[in-house]
């Protein structure tokens, strides 16, 4: 691959990472049909057992009805896949599986906590379990990517 195509796909990765980001941030702390509106109450909401929500929004799903699972156990893990896919594009430093995981907790992590510190979420440990599996399978994806592309246009890049 030349260099010049090499550029050019950086600089649509970053302006994609960037729309990626910025809608980030709109869904998880401004998004009023995500239930993201801020409590005006004092009380701090946060899960810290391990799959307790995942298990409560299975059970309940016929209740709380498909969506709200899809949105709440898939759309952690999805909405972390970009993250673990661009930044390898973007970066050869997150080249590094073990890297790019730590940094996708860390940020989920962040998240959590500023949910809770601004009572605009919930602390949900679940949340950072889905999040960092969603960057492993985005990571694993531009793994998988990035052999296809070194096969086809041979190792000397």
């Amino acid at each position: 691959m030349r260099k010049q195509t090499k550029k050019v796909i950086r600089i649509i990765s970053a302006v994609l990472f960037v729309g990626y980001v910025l809608c980030m941030i709109y869904f998880l702390f401004f998004a009023e049909s995500y239930g993201r509106v801020q409590d005006s109450g004092s009380v701090y909401h946060y899960n810290l057992h391990p799959f307790l929500e995942i298990r409560r929004f299975w059970r309940y799903r016929k209740q709380l009805g498909m969506f709200s699972v899809l949105i709440n156990i898939f759309g952690n893990v999805v909405c972390f896949i970009p993250y673990g896919f661009m930044l390898p594009i973007l970066s050869k430093e997150f080249r590094n599986g073990f890297l790019i995981v730590l940094s996708g907790f860390t940020i989920s992590f962040a998240v959590e906590v500023i949910q809770l510190a601004t009572r605009v979420g919930t602390f949900d440990v679940d949340d950072l379990i889905l999040n960092t599996l969603g960057t492993v399978l985005g990571y694993f994806a531009f793994t998988i990517c990035n052999k296809i592309r070194r096969n086809y246009y041979g190792k000397k890049i």
